[in-house]
This record gives C-alpha cells, sequence and structure tokens, in this order.
C-alpha cells in the first residue's frame, strides 16, 4: 500500500505527500479523471516532486475532495516505465551562456571548479519533471547528482528571463523575469513560454533536456520570451459601448475573478486582489461577480464614459468625483455619456475597484481578462487615452437596504490563519503568532514581505531543503532568513520554501489592502459551530 499524508492548505486545498514523483503524477492522473464532477469542485491539480495539491472553488467541498483522494491513493498503481515511452520521449537542445552570477557560489558549495559544474550540468540529460512556479517553467529531474545545492537564503526580488538555475537536485529555466531563489549558472535565449504556440510551454512532462554550453554572450535583446507581454488587444470596439481612460495613476489593471485550470502549466489564478470588494462593485452595478473591472493602487484614475452606465467604487475609500463634484463611494453612480469620474489618493488602503455596468470586455486570455504581473498574462497595464470595450448593459435588481461595504483601515490588522503544511517545521504556528510584523517596502500583488523577529526551524528541521510544491494565495512562506512572505493573487504555482500558515480567503483580501509599514498580527481561524 502506498504510503501518503493528507496535509491541511487553507480553506480550498489540500497537499497529498507521496513517496516520489511517479507516484504524484500517477495520482495526478487519476484525480484529473474528477475534475468535471460539479459536486467536487476542483478548480486546480498541481503536481510536484513528491507532493500534488489539489485546490477546490469552495471550502464546503474540501471534505468531499479529501475523501476522494484518500479513496484512489489506496488503489494507487505506478505504471513501470517502458523503453518504447522513453525512445519516444522528444529530445531538446538547450544552449547556455554559463555567466551566472552563482557559478562560483554553486562549484564551492559542491567542491567542484566552476568548469566542472558547467561539465555535470551539460553531461547529463535532465527529464521534465512537471511544470509549476511561473508559465513555461519546468522542473528538470535526474541531473547529475553531484549538483545537489540549497536555494539561495534570501530570494532575490528579480531573476531575469532565460536565467538558467539549480535547487536543490532541480534544475529550471526562468521564462519571464521574476522573483526567485534559484542558483543561478548562466542563461539561455530560447523561448520557454509562447502564448500563440501550442502548446504554449515549450517543455512538456516526460520531455529530455540536453544542455550545452553555448560559450560567451552578446546580448541584444531580452532572451526567454518572444514578447514583451502576452497582451490581449481590442479588436472590434463598439464606441457607444465603451469607456475612455483619462488618467492612471500609479497603476491601473484590468481584473476578474480569475482563471482556473492552468496551474499545472504555471499559470495560475490572478484575478482581483481583494476580491471581496471587486465582487461587491459588480453587484452594486448588476454585473456578475465574476465580471471584469479596474483595479487602481493609490487613486488616480479618470474616466471618461461613452454611454449611459452605472458605476461604483470600493475597496480603498478614494476621494471620489463625477464632473468635479463630490460623488459617494460604495454606492450606485448613474452616469451619462461624457461624464467623466476621477478618484483621488484614498487615505487609507491600497486598491480601489471601480465597475462599470456590462463591465469590460477585453478578449479573454486562458479563459479570464485578469491581468496577471507574474505570468505577464492579460490586458498589461491601462494606459492613458485607451478606449475600453463594455458589455451590454445588465438589468439591475432594486437594491434593499444597506450594502456591506468594507473600507480598508491603517491601524493594525488582525488576520486569521490555518497551520499550513510546514507548521511542524517551526515547531507550530506559536512563533508566528506571538510577533508582532510591519508590511515592508517590498509589497505587489505576487507576494507581501512581512518585517518582525526572524523565526527559527525546530530541531532536526535545520538547513532542511524542501522540494518545490504546490501553494496556494495567502501562503505564508518562511525562507531560511525567517521572514515571512504572504502570497498575493499573482503568486508563483510552486514554492521551495516551507508554508507555516495560509490565511484565510477574507485575511487575504484584507492584507492586499495593507501599505508598507502597517502593523499585522495572526490569530488562528476560530472553529465554526
Amino acid at each position: 500500500m502506498t504510503t501518503y499524508r493528507v496535509l491541511a492548505c487553507g480553506e480550498r486545498a489540500l497537499l497529498v505527500e507521496l513517496g516520489d514523483l511517479d507516484e504524484v503524477l500517477a495520482l495526478d492522473a487519476k484525480v484529473r479523471t474528477h475534475v468535471f464532477d460539479s459536486d467536487l469542485q476542483i478548480e486546480d491539480v498541481v503536481p510536484a516532486a513528491q507532493t500534488l495539491l489539489v485546490a477546490t472553488r469552495s471550502p464546503k467541498t474540501l471534505a468531499a475532495v479529501r475523501h476522494l483522494v484518500e479513496r484512489l491513493v489506496t488503489t494507487l498503481s505506478v505504471p513501470a516505465p517502458s523503453d518504447t515511452a522513453a525512445t519516444a520521449a522528444p529530445m531538446i537542445d538547450i544552449g547556455v551562456h554559463y555567466d551566472g552570477p552563482d557559478l562560483e557560489e554553486v562549484a564551492r558549495l559542491v567542491g567542484l571548479s566552476s568548469a566542472e559544474v558547467i561539465a555535470a550540468h551539460t553531461g547529463t540529460p535532465w527529464r521534465v519533471g512537471f511544470g509549476g512556479f511561473a508559465p513555461g517553467f519546468a522542473y528538470l529531474v535526474d541531473g547529475d547528482p553531484r549538483l545537489d545545492v540549497p536555494r539561495r537564503d534570501i530570494p532575490r526580488t528579480s531573476v531575469p528571463a532565460g536565467a538558467v538555475g539549480l535547487a536543490g537536485s532541480f534544475s529550471g529555466i526562468y521564462p519571464r523575469s521574476s522573483p526567485g531563489g534559484w542558483q543561478i549558472l548562466g542563461h539561455t535565449t530560447e523561448s520557454l513560454w509562447d502564448i500563440n504556440r501550442t502548446p504554449p510551454a515549450l517543455l512538456q512532462p516526460g520531455a529530455t533536456v540536453r544542455f550545452f554550453d553555448a560559450g560567451p554572450a552578446i546580448r541584444t535583446e531580452r532572451p526567454g520570451a518572444t514578447t514583451e507581454d502576452d497582451l490581449a488587444e481590442v479588436d472590434e470596439l463598439d464606441p457607444e459601448r465603451s469607456v475612455t481612460v483619462l488618467a492612471i495613476g500609479a497603476l491601473t489593471l484590468i481584473e476578474d475573478s480569475g482563471r482556473s485550470g492552468w496551474k499545472h502549466v504555471g499559470v495560475g489564478r490572478a484575478g482581483a486582489a481583494d476580491r471581496a470588494s471587486a465582487a461587491m462593485a459588480n453587484r452594486l452595478v448588476g454585473n456578475e461577480p465574476e465580471a471584469a473591472l479596474f483595479e487602481v493602487v493609490m487613486g488616480g484614475l479618470k474616466l471618461r464614459l461613452n454611454a449611459p452606465s452605472v458605476v461604483a467604487t470600493t475597496g480603498a475609500l478614494a476621494p471620489l468625483t463625477v464632473n468635479g463634484k463630490v460623488a459617494a463611494h460604495g454606492q450606485r453612480l448613474y452616469l451619462s455619456p461624457g461624464d467623466e469620474l476621477a478618484l483621488g489618493t484614498p487615505l487609507a488602503g491600497l486598491r480601489t475597484y471601480v465597475a462599470i455596468s456590462g463591465g469590460l470586455t477585453v478578449p479573454p486570455i486562458l479563459g479570464s481578462r485578469s491581468a496577471d504581473t507574474l505570468a505577464k498574462i492579460g490586458t498589461g497595464k491601462v494606459t492613458v487615452g485607451a478606449c475600453l470595450p463594455l458589455g451590454p448593459t445588465p438589468p439591475h435588481p432594486e437594491v434593499r437596504g444597506d450594502h456591506p461595504i468594507v473600507t480598508p483601515s491603517s491601524s493594525e490588522l488582525t488576520l486569521e490563519v490555518i497551520p499550513g503544511p510546514r507548521a511542524d517545521w517551526f515547531g507550530g504556528t506559536e512563533q508566528l503568532l506571538a510577533s508582532t510584523w510591519h508590511v515592508s517596502a517590498q509589497c505587489d500583488r505576487i507576494g507581501v514581505r512581512l518585517d518582525g523577529l526572524p523565526l527559527s526551524r525546530a530541531q532536526g528541521f535545520e538547513g532542511v531543503e524542501l522540494p518545490s510544491e504546490g501553494v496556494m494565495r495567502g501562503s505564508i512562506q518562511i525562507p531560511p532568513s525567517g521572514q515571512p512572505v504572504v502570497f498575493g493573487s499573482d503568486h508563483p504555482v510552486t514554492g521551495g520554501y516551507p508554508v507555516i500558515g495560509v490565511l484565510t480567503e477574507t485575511a487575504s483580501d484584507r492584507l492586499a489592502q495593507a501599505r508598507p509599514g502597517q502593523v499585522v498580527r495572526f490569530v488562528l481561524k476560530r472553529r465554526t459551530p
């Protein structure tokens, strides 16, 4: 019988820990046959080195999904590898310029010279085990065992596209510029991800990768990607159902409820950072909760409506005017063609949501109109002068009573957390709960870094490397520095640092509105009767 553990991973997911990658892939295949079961509401299945993350759309179905997984594990059988399958696996040759900033450090860690590290990296073929982290990113396994190195103690805030690195026993290539803690050996100019290619990812599970030394590089363009962004283009615009952007402030994005079903190839859900506020804005104007709308960071957005529209703002309470006159936040506003709406700077909170009846109908990519700042998928940043299409005006249900509009505060945040799958690495959550944290300046849609007393690992877990595994929004990762990183809407699909806890969905929304310097405390989620 297969040995396994099922670990909690927030309100909507569980992590199944198995013996090896082959068992993970076998269970992955079984679970995927149930993804269309409406009673289970499975949203994503993410295989990794020794774990399988199974995420649901609703916390209400998590118990049923756990029962299914435990039943499937008891009947798990791993197919024996066949020579035919090995022969049929595609072989991909990738040239690497070994000029990475960590090459000498890797050599020191493994006791080899830099030349010997390069020879080891190129001398043994690698197998594509699974995808994750970011679109087009593949975890390569079965390389030279001498190249087993720990991740960096402090992750880099930006690793360039095309960077080739090592982490534990894995090798991998960053398809796009993104944060990361891998040891970088060099870079390649291969395109790892192209939304116009079928399939978009160059490296598919089962393929074999052979690296070769491409010699010194002369950089003439950004490596690793064929285009700057995977942007949706607006084609047939109806000027009678549109809105014109006159000003954007610090950052304005188009978001909806996000995309699901793509995490196994490294594409996360994304969507509104404060989902509750976005859904409420849509409800106020008669849209479906998942409709696309504006997410505005620190105000500054100015719009001109080109059609009769109903507009509402939620989230951070930014001073709001229509044609220069003060208007109400969290209320329906009936605007005529030519009317101009403007947002000032909010006194508290980061993100204001602006919903317009009919929703923003820019073309979807992979089933969503959301901009994903890590994956660079979606409409990208909204620009001044853009004329964006709106959907048909929906019926407006009668407003009954007051809407529960929640506005962010600048006071101390108390956030509910559920013990994570690796809480035992820290002896539980006591250290996390006992500390006072401050939101650092390094916070965005990918994640929020917290400053405070560093957390220490429990006895027996010092220096232990965690094989990369699937993570959820709200996951609180603890890198070797001991300073927590809380994942946001655009988080990597997989991570290699232990997750001590996972925020509740409501707490994740609240943290998305926190500003640098704001005080944060964690408490365990209260049990419901």
